[in-house]
C-alpha cells in the first residue's frame, strides 16, 4: 500500500515553472513543456494531495541556471527562495527537505561514488543520477514516484511496481499468521 504519491521535480520543469530566461520551456518537439503547462500539472497534483520533493540537484542546476540568465535573475532568485522556505518548513505541498540527508552521508556518498563512473559512461550527469537516488529512496520508502521531468531517459528511470525487499537488502516484512481455529 502506497504512503501517497510524490512528484519529484526535475530542473527543466522547475526551470518552466520559475519561468528563468532563456530555460522556460523544455520537451520535445512532440512534447513540449512552457510555463503554463508546468503550473497546470502542478495545479492538478495539489488537488491530489500528492507531495512535491526538491532534489539537491535540482537546486543547485536551477540556480545555476538563474546566475546565468540574462535579464531577471533577483526575481527569478527570490521565487527559488521562497520554494527553498516552503520546503525546509514542509510547507504544503513540499515533503521535508532533510529527509533526503541521508542520502549524502558517508554510505550515501560511497555509493554515488560507486554508481558514478557508469551513470557517466551512459552519458547521465551527475544531478541525474542523484535525481535518481532521490526517486529510489522515496520509493522504496513506500511511496509512488512520478519524475516530473522533460528528459525521456531520466523519466524512464522513474520506479514503479512491486519492491522486491532483496534488491534493497531488507527482508520481506512478515505477516501475522491466521490464528483463527479452522472448524
Amino acid at each position: 500500500m502506497s504512503r501517497g504519491k510524490l512528484l519529484i521535480m526535475d530542473t527543466s520543469m522547475l526551470c518552466c515553472w520559475l519561468q528563468v530566461h532563456g530555460k522556460d520551456r523544455c520537451g520535445t518537439t512532440d512534447d513540449p513543456w512552457d510555463h503554463a503547462r508546468v503550473a497546470k500539472k502542478i495545479e492538478e497534483e495539489q488537488e491530489l494531495n500528492t507531495k512535491f520533493v526538491l532534489p539537491m540537484a535540482t537546486v543547485i542546476e536551477t540556480g545555476n541556471h538563474i546566475a546565468q540568465a540574462g535579464v531577471r535573475r533577483f526575481e527569478t532568485a527570490e521565487k527559488l527562495a521562497e520554494i527553498l522556505r516552503s520546503a525546509a518548513q514542509q510547507l504544503t505541498p513540499w515533503i521535508a527537505f532533510d529527509e533526503q540527508v541521508v542520502l549524502w552521508g558517508r554510505e550515501g556518498l560511497l555509493k554515488l561514488a560507486e554508481e558514478l563512473p557508469v551513470a557517466a559512461s551512459m552519458s547521465r550527469s551527475l544531478g541525474d543520477t542523484t535525481i535518481r537516488t532521490v526517486a529510489n529512496y522515496y520509493w522504496e520508502g513506500g511511496y509512488t514516484v512520478e519524475l516530473f521531468t522533460a528528459d525521456a531517459d531520466l523519466k524512464s528511470s522513474e520506479p514503479s511496481g512491486p519492491i522486491h525487499f532483496a534488491d534493497i537488502g531488507e527482508e520481506e516484512p512478515r505477516r501475522r499468521k491466521d490464528r483463527r481455529r479452522k472448524r
